[in-house]
């Protein structure tokens, strides 16, 4: 027979959001219980004090954020802004790798230009600066193009060896960017280095993000 605890586990597991405002810890779980009270009493059938639902809800919580993966960063951690980006989608094919060395060519990396190739199993995503568009686009004549954006920034961080093998990094930043609106078109990551790929308009808030985790906020 289910009871008021297994009633709240399963509301909350099939509420991302509301996990999410558990895990950073900004839940009134005496709004919340109000909320989820007439479909836990029709669940039951019968009626059920809200003390019983906010005492679940929390007992939820807890098992919710030992699960959690964080990560707990340090003021070792850097974090870089790129703007004028673009970012251009093709579709895989034979003679799109023999393009791929001529695209290599255009940027000098001696003067601070950045190119990055992101090959999925069906696409290719070409990140370059923004002033190499155009040539690009030109080298893949014949291609197939599935997105063109420009006017993009990389917001990245870069962080000590140790990081590598720490299990929730990925997560806490991605879940940190998401909570406060950022919307992350492309990741570009190796072992101690993670960009997102972000508009213009989500720049900034992006960036104050990052800076939020470093203060260990």
């Amino acid at each position: 027979m289910p009871t008021v605890a297994h009633i709240v586990e399963h509301i909350v597991k099939e509420r991302p959001l509301l996990q999410e405002a558990i895990i950073e810890d900004i839940v009134n779980y005496a709004s919340v219980a109000e909320n989820i009270k007439p479909d836990i009493e029709r669940m039951l059938e019968k009626k059920v004090k809200i003390s019983a639902i906010v005492m679940a809800l929390r007992r939820t919580a807890e098992k919710i954020r030992s699960k959690a993966p964080r990560a707990k960063f340090d003021y070792n951690s850097e974090i870089f802004m790129k703007t004028n980006v673009c970012d251009i989608g093709v579709l895989k094919s034979p003679s799109f790798f023999s393009k791929l060395s001529k695209i290599y060519s255009i940027v000098d990396y001696e003067k601070g230009d950045s190119l990055n190739i992101i090959q999925g199993n069906y696409e290719v995503s070409i990140i370059a600066n923004e002033k190499f568009a155009d040539r690009i686009e030109k080298t893949l004549e014949g291609e197939k193009i599935v997105r063109k954006d420009k006017g993009l920034v990389i917001v990245g961080l870069n962080f000590p060896k140790e990081y590598v093998d720490q299990p929730g990094v990925i997560a806490t930043i991605t879940r940190k960017l998401a909570w406060n609106g950022v919307n992350i078109l492309e990741v570009i990551s190796t072992f101690k280095e993670l960009n997102f790929v972000v508009s213009k308009k989500d720049a900034t808030k992006a960036y104050d993000a990052l800076n939020e985790l470093i203060d260990g906020k």
